[in-house]
């Protein structure tokens, strides 16, 4: 698909010819990071195919995950530190295999002004984040991790558009920043509850469990 099939209804074709001049196409494979803690963020990616999620880490060194970024996104942290110059706060894995644009900062600002379309793009990026983050709070601050773990679940399986998931228990122990041995038990009660099935690093949820619409 090309870049103006992909964007013909998101930015003027003015600026999809400036994309095709002067951003760098990117890819990355499945579990591969983009973009690490106290790195200098000289790009903002937008991505064109794939999921990325995106960590931060805690003071006692534990990660836990913030979001996804799926196609046609970007991420409004790697924006913010590309603006002003700040090493990266957050880290970006590729879920899946990715490929994306890299718009390189020089253009980022100049675009603002120049491109309405532009700017509407992210600012809607920063205010769909930022709505995500209050829910990761909401989650951590109001929900039972075995909640936490079911909402969890369910988004992986809409964001992978399969029930099938490869996951080991130390990723997901890892990802809702908690042990592999809580994470175990939380889903074998699940089992018993005949709300998914568990094999080795892959989890099948079962019709019991309701997934997003």
């Amino acid at each position: 698909m090309s870049l103006l099939d992909q964007f013909e209804y998101t930015f003027e074709p003015a600026l999809i010819k400036e994309f095709q001049e002067k951003t760098t196409p990117m890819s990355a494979k499945a579990g591969e990071t983009i973009l690490d803690y106290g790195q200098l963020v000289r790009f903002m990616p937008i991505i064109l195919k794939g999921v990325v999620k995106v960590y931060r880490m805690e003071e006692d060194g534990r990660e836990i995950l913030l979001y996804y970024v799926n196609h046609n996104e970007s991420c409004a942290m790697t924006f913010t530190c590309c603006m002003e110059q700040f090493p990266s706060e957050i880290k970006a894995v590729a879920e899946e295999d990715v490929e994306m644009l890299a718009v390189p900062i020089s253009v980022m600002d100049e675009w603002m002004m120049k491109y309405s379309t532009w700017k509407s793009f992210v600012m809607k990026t920063i205010r769909n984040r930022f709505n995500e983050l209050l829910k990761t709070i909401d989650h951590i601050a109001f929900q039972k991790l075995d909640e936490r773990l079911e909402h969890y679940l369910i988004e992986k399986s809409t964001i992978s558009g399969s029930r099938v998931l490869n996951l080991s228990h130390e990723q997901i122990a890892t990802d809702l920043a908690t042990s592999r041995v809580v994470i175990s038990r939380l889903l074998k009660k699940l089992e018993n509850d005949k709300r998914l099935l568990l094999y080795r690093n892959q989890i099948k949820l079962l019709s019991a469990m309701k997934l997003a619409d």
